[in-house]
């Protein structure tokens, strides 16, 4: 077989049901009838929009050929050999008596797990909030005006910050193993789509099962797996790992696990585990982070703006968007997890504090498109030296939305034409906010630090060259999105260790990673290098 990419094909021949039209398309690119072809394969797809007036496909597929037929490539297209990439391959190790800890169940611990146990290490896998089904129960209930479980929330339990989100599975790392991650998300019942689409999402509602397969894959292979059960403290002799102090969330006992290796997957939320690794002599580190809005845009606009007079073909569906600007000064402000059809959701997870994300279902049906709007937090922009100076940036800046909110977990909120006047917010009379709990109507300067604001304001006009009506007066925006990404870095080594040997730094708490697949894949390389390590155990 070859391999023919950079196919230009209408937007018609991507429909399921023009199978044929697209045979002759991809025929047409290589100089060949559609009989010469004899099979093909989409590898992958994505649209090319760059022209208005001619929104198109773009394929990569692989093809087999009729015997004699010669392809002729037409320009910009090429060929060459088809070659899969390599399976996953788990090499089987002894195990030993103490067992590897994984803290942690969003995808760099959920991938890190699945290897080791596959692996036939028995990983204990230790998550301390709930399961992914009580875990929706419990972030549906404060949706809906309950009060926050500060253990299980849309930051803690099964599947991590992610789960929660839109899935969607877009990265900037080069890897094998981003094909893998793709691979164990359609074995555990995501859409085949993600395998093909060049931005993959699988969306929340779909997600929730993923994630509850996966771990059924881990206890398959022999891993075993505590919910409500967090990591209080991490045992250390001459300078290595000896165990850990885990905590029934429910009892409240404590249990100390012998062991010499610990994954720390516990994303960037975990902020007491932080400040108990720091405690405990891990060399810590400030890294850039960010903070701002949410964004809501009504998704029809985002659709016109992207696609023009093709906006209601069926075979393009919610447009997103991926937008960065530079400020005078050189300050990034940029959008982050954009979610087409969306929806803004409560994302705190500590009491006083209001947090915000954006998640969408598979179908990406809804009214309005929403994104993160967030702008570059640098480190020299904290005070002092703490390397956890950013925690409490982040902290004391929920807070202030927390109390602008009315102290009730409200989110404040505000149209861009306010916003840019420095007037007191108002309701929007196009968009209707999407924050499940409700907003209040605010002016976002009393819970954003000037130096964002200012960034915010100069960046409007910046952003809607690049996409007409972004700054449209009635886009409504939605305090305060500020765990985007972790503000601090666990520093690790070559072999993924920290300073303290045995203690792995994994994912995106960590500092490693930057979404769900780079995080899966960073789980994945971490569980390499301990599999590596008991092969030449076992080879001494």
């Amino acid at each position: 077989m070859i391999q023919v990419s950079n196919i230009p094909v209408s937007l018609d021949a991507l429909l399921p049901e023009n199978e044929a039209l697209f045979r002759r398309e991809v025929a047409r690119a290589l100089k060949l009838s559609a009989s010469q072809v004899k099979s093909l394969r989409l590898l992958k797809r994505s649209i090319d929009a760059r022209k208005k007036s001619n929104v198109h496909g773009v394929v990569t597929v692989a093809v087999a050929l009729a015997e004699g037929a010669v392809p002729m490539p037409r320009k910009g297209v090429t060929v060459k050999p088809y070659e899969p990439t390599a399976p996953l391959t788990v090499p089987r190790v002894e195990a030993s008596e103490l067992r590897p800890v994984v803290v942690g169940m969003g995808p760099a611990g959920l991938f890190c797990a699945l290897y080791l146990a596959r692996a036939g290490l028995r990983p204990l896998v230790v998550e301390r909030g709930a399961d992914v089904d009580a875990r929706t129960r419990a972030v549906d209930a404060f949706a809906a005006g309950g009060p926050l479980d500060a253990v299980t929330n849309i930051q803690f339990g099964e599947g991590g910050a992610g789960t929660f989100s839109d899935g969607k599975l877009g990265t900037g790392i080069k890897s094998p193993h981003i094909r893998h991650v793709l691979e164990a998300f359609v074995e555990a019942g995501a859409p085949e789509d993600i395998l093909v689409d060049a931005k993959p999402h699988i969306g929340t509602d779909l997600l929730v099962e993923v994630v509850r397969h996966l771990r059924e894959a881990i206890q398959e292979a022999g891993g075993e797996v505590r919910f409500l059960t967090r990591l209080v403290d991490v045992e250390v002799e001459e300078g290595a790992v000896v165990g850990v102090v885990l905590k029934d969330e429910r009892t409240g006992a404590t249990e100390t696990v012998a062991t010499d290796r610990v994954v720390l997957a516990c994303g960037h939320s975990a902020r007491d585990t932080f400040q108990l690794v720091s405690k405990a002599g891990v060399v810590l580190e400030r890294k850039p982070f960010a903070v701002g809005v949410r964004i809501e845009h009504p998704q029809a606009l985002i659709n016109r703006a992207q696609y023009g007079p093709s906006a209601a073909h069926p075979a393009l569906g919610a447009a997103d968007y991926k937008l960065a600007v530079k400020t005078h000064d050189g300050r990034g402000v940029y959008t982050f997890c954009m979610c087409p059809g969306g929806e803004v959701v409560a994302a705190a997870s500590e009491a006083g504090g209001v947090c915000v994300n954006g998640m969408s279902r598979h179908a990406r049906a809804g009214k309005n498109a929403n994104s993160a709007l967030l702008v570059e937090v640098r480190p020299d922009d904290l005070p002092g030296n703490d390397p956890l100076e950013g925690v409490a940036f982040q902290r004391q800046w929920e807070h202030a939305a927390f109390d602008l909110g009315g102290f009730s977990y409200l989110a404040p909120a505000q149209t861009v034409k306010q916003f840019r006047a420095g007037k007191a917010g108002a309701a929007s009379t196009e968009v209707k906010p999407t924050y499940p709990r409700g907003v209040v109507w605010a002016d976002l300067h009393q819970c954003l630090p000037p130096f964002v604001t200012d960034a915010l304001e100069e960046a409007f006009p910046l952003l809607d060259r690049k996409l007409a009506g972004f700054a449209h007066p009635q886009a409504v925006m939605t305090g305060i999105e500020a765990r985007s990404s972790s503000p601090v870095r666990l520093v690790r080594d070559e072999g993924f260790q920290t300073n303290i040997a045995g203690l792995y730094p994994c994912g995106e708490g960590g500092g490693y990673a930057g979404g769900i697949t780079s995080a899966a894949v960073d789980g994945l390389r971490v569980a390499e290098a301990i599999v590596g390590e008991c092969q030449k155990g076992e080879a001494r």
